[in-house]
């Protein structure tokens, strides 16, 4: 007689998770750059780092090879003659400069995050392409110049004594006599193209300060109406800050629900 009581194993069919999930309607993409632009970049990076002689020295020190009997007779012996080598110090060969730069995709999107950054450059053989996308925003509501440089890798890389260099950042000063990149910023600054952010409309655009007239005006209604009055130092940073942008609302075209989704039934205990 056949069971005709629960099924079989495999009978059984295995329920595939199932996540819902939305994906942007705006695709992020790097403005184009001139050749002749490239080209100037390229150099006036390259003239820069070769001149103050930046670079990371890494070298390797071979241990020479010795047996246990050897240790063994090199610790006994009486006055054991101590080996003196000129070894090279690894690192940079300026750390005060190298502090003013953000070498690669995770330091330069950390220093973006706390604006810390005058330019930014990135290079466009980064593979996926993907990756960078996310510094098109984040430099757009920051306000900070950037742009994607062809063969920026092969040429930097090489006078930085790295393998790759897939982007680089500028930071900005404490003081302005400590600042090295100061020259190369300015040159370069006026050969970026603008970044076009669908959703962030106006991102980079400056914000013109208001007349005196008009804000001492300002402040005599405000404290007749016995609004507070901000400190000056908070009212100069909320106008002054290169992120004030309006958002356009994102457009939902058609929702699809997810039918393999099946609700846990409680357990009762």
């Amino acid at each position: 007689m056949a069971n005709s009581g629960k099924p079989v194993k495999k009978e059984i069919k295995r329920q595939i998770p199932a996540k819902t999930s939305f994906t942007s309607p705006f695709t992020p993409t790097w403005s184009a750059l001139p050749q002749e632009d490239m080209h100037f970049i390229l150099k006036t990076l390259t003239d820069k780092l070769i001149s103050m002689g930046l670079e990371k020295k890494e070298m390797k020190v071979y241990r020479p090879w010795r047996t246990k009997k050897d240790r063994k007779a090199a610790a006994a012996s009486p006055d054991p003659v101590p080996q003196v080598q000129d070894t090279p110090k690894n690192g940079w060969t300026d750390v005060a400069a190298r502090r003013q730069l953000a070498i690669g995709i995770n330091e330069v999107t950390k220093a973006l995050e706390r604006n810390e950054l005058k330019l930014v450059l990135v290079c466009k053989s980064v593979k996926p392409k993907h990756m960078t996308y996310h510094l098109i925003a984040l430099s757009a509501t920051r306000g900070v110049p950037a742009c994607q440089v062809p063969r920026l890798s092969q040429s930097v890389s090489e006078p930085l004594g790295l393998k790759s260099v897939l982007a680089l950042g500028f930071r900005h000063c404490a003081s302005k006599d400590e600042e090295v990149f100061t020259d190369t910023i300015d040159a370069i600054k006026p050969r970026v193209p603008s970044l076009d952010v669908a959703w962030l409309p106006g991102a980079a655009a400056t914000v013109t300060p208001k007349d005196p007239a008009d804000t001492e005006e300002e402040e005599e209604a405000g404290e007749k109406r016995g609004q507070k009055r901000k400190p000056e130092s908070e009212s100069e940073e909320i106008t002054g800050s290169p992120s004030s942008c309006t958002l356009q609302p994102l457009k939902v075209k058609k929702i699809v629900a997810n039918t393999e989704k099946k609700g846990k039934k409680k357990v009762k205990t």
